[in-house]
């Protein structure tokens, strides 16, 4: 698509430089230079001196390479504003994936957190079911009773941490 645009840019370009080098008009095999309604050939005036018709011819055919030129330069006017407004879409585009992708990332990270959570709260409970089966067949120790309400309340601090980080 770029490639496209630059080589209309290119025959523009090209147009208007060839245009703009010479008011030169050939007719009947006969090179005129117009300028500012005069006519010359060779450098010298000649505008008296043509016919009716011929002058009429002349600039005819000026007047036709001049409208060629005016909508070579609105040709060129809209490809710019063309690729202005690509660049600009593309832009938008862009900043949509990037506020897409945010959000990708905020919903990743939340599922994440109550993943933990999730995690934190069976063990919490997993743990806790388990001392309290242990207590009430009289198989702990005080040592035992010891480490094991330690460890429930590790697991309960991180059920609150893991909380904490949900919100």
């Amino acid at each position: 698509m770029k490639n496209i645009v630059r080589f209309l840019l290119l025959i523009v370009f090209v147009t208007i430089g060839m245009s703009l080098s010479a008011q030169e008009i050939k007719v009947n095999d006969k090179v005129y230079e117009v300028k500012k309604g005069l006519i010359f050939q060779e450098g010298v005036d000649i505008t008296n001196t043509l016919s009716v018709e011929e002058k009429a011819k002349i600039l005819a055919e000026f007047e036709k390479k001049q409208q060629n030129i005016a909508e070579a330069e609105a040709t060129q006017k809209r490809i710019e504003k063309a690729e202005k407004e690509q660049k600009k879409a593309e832009k938008e585009q862009r900043k949509a994936e990037k506020k897409r992708k945010k959000a990708e990332k905020a919903l990743r990270q939340k599922e994440k957190a109550q993943s933990n959570y999730d995690k934190a709260t069976k063990k919490f409970k997993d743990a806790q079911k388990k001392y309290e089966k242990l207590k009430s067949k009289g198989k702990l120790s005080p040592q035992d009773e010891k480490k094991w309400l330690e460890k429930i309340e590790k697991l309960n601090a991180n059920v609150a941490k893991t909380k904490q980080k949900l919100k």
